[in-house]
């Protein structure tokens, strides 16, 4: 049953030589990997006035000069990345950069800011696109959260199906969107230098008081609340192997026409608010009330909320694009879990998927699906992903010299010293915010990995054939421990004679009187082979059985075979009707470590016995 909904919801396997016809063009990845930057224009004005309105409503003039800064800052991160597109035509996400020009350390730090950066652009996304529906509808706000799990469960399943198909789905609601914010600017700006529309009508609320005053500290901490902008700007380099050949060129003109209608967009909207004087409020985001000041009530009005809801519902796609794809790489150089790194039936990395999936809901359920809630965990660790990018990027250019070097590097330079700057503003503006949390976070990480490689290390140093050789068999015996006698007995007991002659069969005596009928039975059904039984007075199983194998590896290559005799039942839960016993006994010898020295071996057999409907 759980096969058949599998295949369902995620279609039949794809064979492994399709896997070059998994590409994308421009235009279907301009879609996936920029909807994550392009919906961010739906929250980053509105973050700027959140916290501009603290100072009062005189305060909001600033958030103009504010987006022109944070304007030239996307413009000088996309040029940055520009270049380290075409310097990693194959690849050129930050752990990748760093980890070639800066080393171990500095890449694990930026593979731990991405990956919570991911997760954190998921929940974000998808908490805003909630926002968007309960704007319009606000009998919804309620059910928000459990509004977002399932839109997470959605992007998730349509992404396990597969990298062209989810570009299929999604590339239509992104175009939708930027025709319908790129309308609603250029109406609104009509309509404001027509002088259809007056500031004074727009106004949702009279003059709001100060609440502290108007401070250097105030201003940095809206123009780093802004920088939300840039977040999924990254994402296109990330994801340079999903481009159809020559991956480089093609990522580098999707980078310049992302860069080019996300600047546009967020000019635009910031424009309109100011000069439409706009307040946030609680329970209807700043698109919303731009498009009613300009559209009243009106289909176009509703259209633009549902473009909005779909963009920011859909931005996670970026990240189900690029974490898997970080996730894998890690594992590859034994960061991560091996497990990542495999490609999965649709021939994506499902398990990073899934992953997501799950921290992303998690993250949305304990932060109750708002947005203003986890905006400042969120851009920290996108900044520190860019300066190390751009730093790694200057080491590069100076190490390769090659043609047009000092060109790019002036560019990396002036991205890792701005993104710099912004990081460490981030990080004190918005400390006390919640941005303590990833700035704990990230060093954590950093130790997982370490400590996940130093298993892996340690493996591969045991495992090495350099090593001392395992010895040869020099003497086997086999033990076959029984609760009962049924036909999956007699099926294991039949498999150990075939083993070898050293055959011992052992019962547990935990309750006599049944002990005396399996030993009557025994003789009747079995009477050539005997059944050995071994006392425990404080009813344990695993213990005496336990000592009864070690008693047998008394020197160098002695192999003890422990045959399980187990029935499988024919439906899942029918599992938690039976006493384990089998799989108590196999995890118990697996781990138990005593007596078991070099060229001393327990080697654990299962007999399944089949049960039917």
């Amino acid at each position: 049953m759980l096969s058949y909904i599998k295949r369902i919801l995620i279609g039949m396997p794809l064979p492994t030589y399709r896997m070059s016809h998994e590409r994308l063009g421009k235009v279907q990845a301009l879609a996936v990997l920029s909807s994550d930057a392009l919906s961010s224009v739906a929250y980053a004005t509105e973050e700027i006035l959140m916290v501009l309105i603290l100072a009062g409503s005189a305060a909001l003039n600033l958030s103009w000069p504010i987006a022109l800064a944070i304007a030239a800052l996307l413009v000088i991160v996309g040029m940055s990345y520009y270049q380290t597109v075409h310097a990693y035509p194959k690849g050129a996400g930050s752990y990748i950069v760093s980890r070639e020009n800066l080393g171990t350390l500095p890449s694990l730090v930026a593979g731990g800011a991405l990956l919570t950066d991911y997760i954190l652009t998921v929940a974000v996304s998808i908490s805003a696109g909630i926002a968007a529906i309960t704007s319009a509808f606000p009998p919804l706000y309620p059910w928000r959260v459990e509004l977002a799990v399932v839109a997470i469960a959605f992007i998730t399943i349509m992404n396990l199906r597969g990298v062209r198909e989810s570009a299929r789905v999604f590339a239509v609601p992104t175009y939708f969107f930027i025709a319908c914010i790129l309308t609603l600017i250029g109406v609104g700006i009509a309509r404001v230098l027509t002088g259809s529309i007056q500031p004074a009508e727009a106004a949702t609320a009279t003059a709001v008081q100060a609440a502290q005053p108007l401070t250097l500290f105030l201003l940095l901490r809206a123009f780093t609340s802004g920088c939300t902008a840039l977040t999924g700007v990254e994402a296109i380099s990330d994801g340079v192997p999903v481009f159809k050949p020559p991956e480089g060129e093609n990522a580098g003109k999707t980078l310049l026409w992302m860069v080019t209608i996300l600047v546009t967009m967020f000019l635009g909207i910031t424009f309109l608010a100011h000069q439409l004087g706009i307040v946030p409020r609680e329970g209807e985001t700043v698109v919303s009330q731009i498009a009613r000041t300009i559209f009243d009530r009106s289909i176009f009005y509703y259209l633009i909320q549902a473009a909005t809801m779909l963009i920011l519902v859909l931005a996670a796609n970026t990240s189900y694009a690029d974490f898997p794809r970080l996730s894998m790489w890690m594992a590859r150089d034994r960061f991560l879990p091996r497990q990542l790194a495999n490609v999965g039936d649709r021939l994506v990395y499902a398990n990073g998927i899934i992953l997501l999936g799950l921290f992303s809901s998690l993250l949305v359920i304990l932060f109750h699906a708002s947005t203003h809630a986890l905006i400042p965990l969120y851009a920290v660790g996108v900044f520190t992903s860019f300066t190390l990018n751009q730093t790694g990027m200057v080491r590069y250019w100076l190490r390769r010299r090659t043609p047009g070097w000092q060109t790019s590097i002036i560019f990396n330079a002036l991205g890792a010293v701005a993104t710099f700057i912004v990081a460490v503003m981030m990080a004190v503006t918005k400390f006390i915010h919640g941005a303590w949390i990833v700035l704990a976070l990230i060093p954590l990480l950093v130790m997982m990995f370490k400590a996940i490689h130093h298993h892996y290390e340690e493996v591969a140093e045991q495992l090495s054939l350099s090593l001392r050789w395992p010895t040869p068999v020099k003497k086997h015996t086999v033990v076959v421990p029984v609760a009962g006698l049924h036909r999956g007995v007699v099926k294991a007991v039949y498999y150990a004679k075939a083993l070898g002659e050293d055959v011992h069969v052992v019962t547990v005596d935990v309750n006599p009187e049944e002990t005396a009928k399996l030993l009557e039975r025994w003789k009747h059904y079995l009477p050539d082979i005997p059944l050995e039984v071994l006392p425990s007075p404080y009813r344990s199983v695993v213990e005496p059985l336990m000592d009864y194998v070690n008693s047998f590896i008394d020197e160098d290559g002695h192999y003890v075979t422990i045959v399980m005799p187990e029935f499988v039942p024919a439906r899942w839960w029918h599992f938690f009707l039976h006493n384990q016993t089998a799989l108590v006994l196999k995890w118990a010898l697996n781990y138990a470590r005593r007596d078991t020295s070099q060229g001393r071996f327990r080697i654990i057999t299962d007999v399944p016995f089949y049960l039917r409907h």
